[in-house]
């Protein structure tokens, strides 16, 4: 049995089911297929690329490459030896791009979702300053493996090759590991200012913390498949932690975005909600839908609920005089106007609500009129 087996199935089995249900999650909370964004298309190709990796990868852990153990006669291979090396070797080839890609494209994914998040904030410069490191770092390390550290481009599959460099893939391997593993801690790092401050109950800061966990396992299987591979080059110990390195990945992109979906499943609450209704006759707590209004208003929460208290007395005041005034005057038509004024603070986001947080406020009225027949 190949070292890949059972768990490459089983990871990957776990993967395409939690990016169905991310869609799902995204199609319920866009309300329709048409308005699935950028990110969503991308973490499905993210798939694609991790499906072919791993396919090519089950052969590759047991196919033999240009990589020639010291004191190996090369002249002794058959001519079926060498075309099976050369086989290997371009699957390796292949297996490397692929996962380059993978990572890549989950990457990307996160810091589209990050954009989302903090598009308002101070965070978004840092956002998009991470989004030009991690892109100018993909294709400076493409330029490098393909362009560079091995030329002519066929030696990558030569037998034997003129330097181990297009054997070992020594230099890439070292690029790689410092654009992947800094790129990773920084986005890793973006989001914790944000969970230290949104106001969520313990468990559910917990639950965000067991995703930052998984995106610290992501890390930890990059460099322990760096590890394998300067320490067993020969060996296919390398080969599994590739794959769990990209399947923690996608995991850690997806599970933040599959909550709108189990909200309406099992009928869960919202993450974080604050509301309060103001009225002629008082002020009384109410809940909210999302934790983030509808309408765009310019004017602060706290001022607006001021303006809205004093508009309300002004109201009962008024009333009360034309009741004394005319209590014996002909048949009058009262009208009752309640506000309703919802607030949400900027750093109370939900995990399904990943629109960008800012202080909004919403103003929903209701009218109601009764009569009041002549006395006399």
């Amino acid at each position: 049995m190949s070292v890949l087996e059972p768990e490459s199935g089983i990871w990957y089995a776990v993967c395409w089911l939690i990016v169905i249900t991310r869609l799902l999650s995204r199609r319920i909370h866009l309300g329709s297929w048409k308005r699935l964004q950028l990110d969503d298309y991308l973490i499905v190709l993210a798939m694609c690329t991790d499906t072919l990796t791993m396919s090519v990868m089950h052969v590759v852990s047991t196919t033999s490459s240009n990589l020639i153990e010291p004191g190996v006669d090369v002249a002794t291979f058959s001519r079926s030896e060498i075309d099976h090396r050369v086989l290997g070797s371009k699957l390796v080839l292949v297996v490397e791009q692929m996962q380059c890609i993978t990572v890549w494209l989950v990457k990307a994914c996160l810091l589209l979702m990050y954009r989302r998040m903090t598009f308002l904030l101070p965070q978004h410069i840092i956002v998009l300053g991470v989004a030009a490191y991690v892109a100018a770092g993909f294709v400076v390390m493409e330029i490098l493996y393909l362009g560079v550290w091995c030329r002519p481009f066929t030696e990558y599959w030569a037998v034997p090759p003129k330097t181990t460099q297009c054997s070992a893939a020594t230099n890439h391997l070292i690029t790689n590991a410092v654009l992947n593993i800094s790129s990773d801690l920084m986005i890793i790092a973006i989001p914790l200012p944000l969970l230290f401050k949104v106001k969520l109950p313990r468990k559910n800061k917990a639950i965000l913390l067991g995703v930052f966990m998984i995106g610290t396992f992501t890390i930890v299987a990059a460099v322990l498949n760096k590890y394998y591979s300067f320490t067993s080059p020969f060996g296919s110990e390398w080969t599994i932690w590739y794959l769990r390195e990209s399947y923690t990945a996608i995991l850690c992109a997806n599970l933040p975005l599959i909550y709108p979906l189990l909200q309406r499943i099992f009928k869960l609450k919202n993450w974080s909600h604050n509301s309060y209704a103001g009225t002629r006759y008082g002020t009384y707590g109410t809940n909210t839908r999302n934790g983030l209004s509808a309408i765009k208003s310019g004017i602060p929460s706290r001022r607006l609920q001021s303006e809205t208290n004093s508009q309300a007395g002004t109201m009962q005041r008024t009333e009360s005089e034309e009741r004394i005034y005319e209590i014996n005057g002909p048949l009058k038509i009262y009208q009752q106007t309640e506000f309703t004024v919802q607030t949400c603070d900027a750093t109370e986001v939900e995990l399904g609500d990943l629109a960008a947080p800012k202080s909004q406020t919403s103003i929903d009225t209701k009218s109601s009129r009764s009569s009041s027949p002549d006395r006399h």
